[in-house]
Parts: structure tokens; sequence; C-alpha cells
């Protein structure tokens, strides 16, 4: 069996990041993943004949960590993203809309008329009392971490937010991008998803993918690292550790097979990592890691007919489950007429519902938007990711775990380990890079 300098479990974006950066320094690593593709949960793959992804992902413009490390594996953004400057916010039963500019700069337009506009559905009462919350908010993320002793709705009332721009702007920008409702979602993990944006004004923007995420964003980089020398081994679900003396020298598969390495990097989901790491349970060293809640999440996609809506947009529906969606024929799924992904709230009760039962539920609120579907639809999948993402509630980040830990040849990555970014896809690249260094050390 060929030596490898480290064994890394996991070929989501936080283990391909650690596979490159490793590789990159000439260290041979194997890449197990569980899968027959990589990509974990940013990862589209084929479901009972159906293209679907492992949910609706969209790139931030002030994105760093992702977008270098693509670079250096031979992709450019402009040939993978299609740009939106704006979002809708749909209020159900009264036929209107919220339209909010996300390019400040790059789409100055927009964003000034979505401020300065929208009257008749935001009062300029209501805008103003939204900028006592974001200046303290951002102030206050910037200089502490106490932020995360509340939530978005407690410091929103705090600082006075009518209810209607609780509803109509808070409500998006929480429960819509990370599907916990604001009741729940810690202030700090709100602002800190936002602030990298603030010096990086000029590059705030979000982005559609042009196809899906294995293809687009994974692939490319596993090419990287295969060229680089270092090998992956898909269809190989890792079951435990191997320990030797005190120290992690391996893995064990459900294949029975067994590969050993000086370095053992953990780059699955929270949950995986839990399990893989079982025998670690009541070790103090991982205390943060088992004391870390997780959180589901649950997406339907719909393929239609026909566009449901005129343009490939990121569309927001507070006060429904339907908490954010977009159409992605013109943009990720271009083989379709129609193409509908659809992240619901509540994710942990829909995760355990059939897919028949989601989509009455789908109909009759997406009726209440002002989409009608019925008659439209040729086909639709559940994705439920139970328990795969860290819980933004108040109180977690002081348990996100450290890369590095206490116990010799173990090391963990994910978004859900210490990063200055949450459970997006920069967390992720930016831990497998910090965790590849740590590696890099004890090699």
């Amino acid at each position: 069996m060929d030596r490898y300098d480290a064994i890394i479990v996991g070929a989501g974006l936080a283990g391909l990041s650690c596979a490159y950066h490793l590789s990159e320094k000439g260290k041979k690593v194997l890449v197990l993943e569980a899968h027959s593709y990589p990509g974990g949960r940013t990862s589209s793959f084929i479901d009972n004949g159906m293209q679907v992804e492992s949910g609706l992902h969209r790139h931030i413009g002030y994105y760093s960590a992702l977008p270098k490390l693509l670079k250096k594996c031979g992709v450019n953004l402009k040939d993978i993203v299609f740009w939106e400057e704006k979002a809708d916010i749909l209020i159900k039963d009264e036929n209107k809309k919220l339209v909010l500019g996300l390019a400040p700069l790059l789409g100055f337009t927009k964003t000034l008329r979505g401020i300065l506009g929208n009257n008749d559905v935001l009062s300029v009462k209501d805008k103003l009392s939204l900028l006592p919350f974001f200046i303290c908010g951002f102030t206050s993320y910037i200089f502490s971490t106490r932020l995360d002793n509340y939530s978005v709705t407690q410091y929103a009332n705090r600082h006075r937010v009518t209810d209607k721009s609780k509803r109509l702007i808070l409500e998006p920008l929480s429960s819509g991008i990370f599907f916990m409702p604001p009741e729940n979602y810690s202030a700090y993990a709100f602002f800190g998803l936002f602030a990298p944006g603030i010096p990086k004004f000029y590059k705030m923007r979000i982005g559609a993918y042009l196809g899906g995420m294995t293809d687009v964003v994974c692939m490319p980089i596993v090419n990287k690292i295969k060229s680089l020398g270092s090998d992956f081994r898909f269809n190989e679900e890792v079951e435990n550790v191997l320990v030797k003396n005190g120290s992690v020298c391996g893995v064990k598969t459900k294949n029975d097979n067994e590969y050993y390495a000086p370095q053992t990097v953990i780059a699955t989901t929270i949950s995986s990592a839990k399990h893989i790491l079982s025998a670690f349970k009541n070790d103090g060293r991982l205390q943060k890691l088992f004391l870390l809640p997780s959180m589901s999440s649950c997406t339907i996609q719909l393929e239609l007919d026909s566009p449901a809506l005129k343009k490939d947009i990121t569309t927001f529906a507070p006060g429904t489950d339907m908490v954010s969606f977009a159409e992605q024929s013109r943009s990720t799924f271009r083989q379709c007429n129609g193409r509908l992904s659809i992240i619901l709230g509540n994710a942990k009760s829909y995760a355990n519902k059939s897919s028949e039962e989601i989509l009455t539920v789908v109909l009759e609120q997406m009726n209440r938007l002002g989409i009608h579907l019925d008659g439209h639809i040729l086909n639709y999948r559940k994705i439920s990711e139970e328990n795969e993402f860290y819980s933004l509630d108040c109180n977690n980040q002081s348990l996100r775990p450290h890369q590095k830990t206490e116990i010799d040849g173990l090391t963990l990555a994910g978004d859900y380990t210490l990063t200055s970014s949450f459970a997006t896809m920069e967390g992720a690249v930016k831990s497998g890079k910090k965790a590849a260094k740590e590696c890099l050390r004890e090699l």
C-alpha cells in the first residue's frame, strides 16, 4: 500500500481545500469520500433520473478564500457565476413585492432605488428603525462576542425595529439564508455573515452558479489535487478512526479497509464527525465538538414545463415556509424549461415529511405569493440534510472547536470549526486551509 502523509475524510469543500494546500506543499494525501462524487453539502448529482443539488447555493461577492482556491485550480469566477444585483421579497396575500439592491457599487442605482423606494411596502419610519439596529450591531460585532447572547429578534426589539421591518427585512436575511427563524438565530452570526462586506462593499453582490456545484466548483479542485500526486477513493465511507498508543493513526471504512497515515483530518459534516470520533465522546479533549448542537436543512426542487419566475433571481417569502427560492432554468439548470429550488423553513419538521406532503404545502403557499405551479410540475425531489449544519442558535459560537486537537494525529476541518466565517462555503474553505497548516506543522 502506498504511504500517505495524511488521510482526509470527506471530499466536501473543507476536505478539498485541506487536500489542495497539503498537496501543493508536496505532501501525498488520500481523500476518502462516502459518496460517488465530491462536494458534500455543495454537490450536485442524479437522484432517480433527476439532476439535483444538495441545496440552493449562492456565491457572495466578498468571498475571498473560495475564489482564490478556484483560481489556483484553473477556474475563473466569471465563467461559472451569473451575478444578481437585486433580490425580491414577496408579500403573501398582497400581490406586492419589495425589491432590495444587493450591489452598492456594481448596482448602485438598484441599491439606491431599494433604499429610497418601496415606500408602498415599507415606510420611512420602518426603514429608519433599522439604522440603530445595524449600526450598533456591526459595532458590537467588531469589539466583542456578546451578541451571541441575543437572537436577531431580541436584538431588534432592543433597538425598537418596527414589526414590519422585522418581518420584511430581518426575517429574509436570517431564515431566508440559514433556515433558522430570527427568534433563534444568533445576532452574532447574523452580523458576522455580513460584516466582511463592509470593507469590501465594492464587491458586494450575489451570484448563481452556471451549472451543478460538483461540475463547476468541485471537480476542477479534485483534478488539480490529483495532478499534484494525491489520490481519491469514492464510495469509501469511514466508520471510525484507528488509535494506537493514544494517537490517531488512520481510519477504518465500512468496507473493512484500513488506511494509515501520520495525520488524519476529519472533514465531514458535524454529525458524521461525531459518529466517526464516537470513541472520544467522553474525552474532554473533544468536548466542544460533542457539545456543539446541529441543525437540519431541507429543500424541494421542482422541474417545470416553463419558468416559475421571469428572472433567475433570489427570492424571499417572509411569513411562509418558502423562506427563499430561485428560478434556475437560465443559470444552474439550463437544460430545463423551468426549474425552481426552494429552501424550506422549519427544516427539522420537513425533513421527516414525504415529498408529496411537502409539495402540497408548496403549492398552497406559492399560490398565496402569486406563483401558480398547479399543472406545471414535471418532476420533484426533496433533498434533506438532517443535523449536518452546526446550529446558529444563540450561545453556540464559543463551542466551535479549533482545527488543531489535543489528540496526536487528529485534525478537524469543516465550517463548524472555528474560523472568521460561519456555516458557508467560504467558512469551509478557510477551515480546510487552517487544518492543512496544522498538519504541515506536525509533518
